[in-house]
């Protein structure tokens, strides 16, 4: 096959081209590494490319798939993963100058299970500053959207979303605290899972949120997001908070079957006035698609979920704060000043709203399983916006903006990051401009086969995923 073409096969597609040898793992790498360079000036999503080490692990999986040990379905499959897990000998920035000389001398354990699995790491994916969301300054370029590079590929695995969307990588790793792989996801036209939290491991891993931090997939298909999840998944003795519990086949489950399946559509979300209208008619009609499927849609009503922006945000400010203290005390003045708004602001939170954020946080959880009880899956859209410009400058311009955000976008992904519970976007469509929308299926804990079934149900029964961005 021509070279030029292979960025545009999905993973799994590529996969299989690699496990027949009618594609090398060198073929592959060299047709991702000279796509970054024609295109990726235009997105930023790549701090660092990894060229050397990327066309080394190449050629070991092309002379141990060519000896016969095929690892599996990521053996030689080009990657690209956001700059904040750990990787050894490879620059590790978690999107910040801060840590612009930082090189750790070994790799998280989702590089490690990448490795193991055989993939190719091309390099480390743009990012907000230290993953806590709407960063103003990017110290190594600010990320664009490939859908409209005037447009935010969402926070804060920005690069993730950019790069998958733009053909950069095959598929991709993210982290999500509050959105960050589901926004992304959202506005660039992709599927990005956040699973169970203690499903992947978080060793290696800079973190924002202790209690909310999970690591995820960012890929063009769901049948490329079951595949990458299965390669990091799994318990992890080097992290005490992942679950010892078996890791599903999750491609198997892939077998486009939802009849009967109960899907529950969320009413305080779909149909808030919060959502746009081009927005709510893409879910919408993605709703009534599953329904034609043979799935079962009845509505439901979870009423904390409309304030799930409020009491996600301070409880994500208080653990950054823990996280940071050391720098916030020692060198403030070089964090960006949207994230040092978010710092200060965590430092002065006083205990009692904290205390209250907490045991709202479990009220709410308890209204999610709640709902789950009585259907497979919940459903509404992943932001209630498609992807917002970039903004022209730093800061809070009133309180009303304040209260516009925690009642916006984040308050759409926030739910699920509270209760633990996995969560996945998929694209369901596109407004009259040409930008992606996402439709948002959240499961029981440790259920994320039932949400790559519907997903992928979905996907086989639309085109959406077939579009490229024009870029």
């Amino acid at each position: 096959m021509d070279k030029v073409e292979i960025p545009f096969l999905s993973a799994t597609e590529l996969s299989a081209l690699i496990k027949s040898r009618a594609v090398s793992p060198v073929e592959a790498a060299e047709a991702y590494l000279d796509r970054i360079g024609q295109v990726d000036d235009k997105l930023n999503s790549y701090i660092t490319v990894t060229r050397d080490e990327a066309l080394e692990q190449a050629r070991q999986a092309e002379r141990e798939i060519a000896a016969g040990r095929y690892r599996g379905p990521m053996h030689g499959v080009p990657v690209g993963v956001k700059d904040q897990f750990y990787t050894k000998g490879i620059r590790t920035t978690g999107g910040s100058a801060i840590l612009k000389d930082l090189v750790p001398d070994e790799d998280a354990t989702v590089i490690s299970n990448l490795k193991q699995a055989g993939a190719v790491l091309l390099g480390k994916l743009n990012m907000s500053e230290y993953a806590m969301g709407d960063a103003f300054h990017h110290p190594y370029g600010r990320p664009h959207n490939p859908w409209d590079l005037s447009r935010n590929p969402g926070t804060s695995s920005s690069g993730s979303g950019a790069a998958t969307a733009a053909f950069l990588c095959a598929t991709s790793l993210g982290e999500d605290t509050g959105g960050s792989i589901r926004g992304p996801a959202a506005f660039c036209g992709l599927v990005g899972i956040r699973p169970s939290w203690g499903r992947v491991s978080r060793y290696g891993v800079l973190g924002a949120s202790w209690s909310m931090d999970t690591v995820g997939p960012i890929s063009r298909t769901t049948a490329d997001c079951a595949m990458t999840l299965a390669a990091i998944a799994g318990y992890d003795p080097k992290d005490p908070y992942t679950w010892n519990t078996p890791v599903p086949d999750y491609l198997a489950a892939l077998n486009g079957e939802i009849r009967g399946l109960k899907v529950g559509v969320v009413q305080e979300r779909v149909d808030s006035d919060a959502v746009e209208p081009e927005v709510r008619t893409n879910v919408v009609n993605a709703i009534s698609v599953l329904g034609e499927l043979g799935a079962v849609i009845q509505q439901v009503s979870v009423p904390l979920m409309v304030h799930a922006g409020t009491i996600s945000s301070p409880l994500i400010m208080v653990d950054a704060v823990a996280v940071h203290q050391k720098g916030i005390d020692e060198h403030l003045d070089q964090y960006d000043h949207n994230i040092k708004i978010r710092l200060l602001t965590g430092s002065v939170l006083p205990a009692r709203a904290h205390h209250k954020a907490v045991r709202l946080r479990h009220m709410l959880r308890r209204e999610i399983l709640e709902a789950l009880e009585k259907v497979d899956v919940l459903v509404m859209p992943t932001s209630s916006i498609p992807a917002s410009p970039i903004p022209a400058q730093a800061g809070i311009g009133s309180k009303q903006e304040v209260l516009d955000g925690l009642s916006g976008r984040r308050s759409f992904t926030a739910p699920f990051n509270l209760a633990n519970t996995p969560a996945l976007s998929i694209n369901c469509g596109f407004t009259s401009g040409g930008l992606p929308v996402g439709l948002q299926i959240a499961g029981k804990p440790f259920d994320e086969e039932t949400l790559f079934r519907v997903a992928h149900a979905y996907e086989q029964a639309t085109d959406w995923h077939t579009r490229r961005p024009p870029i």
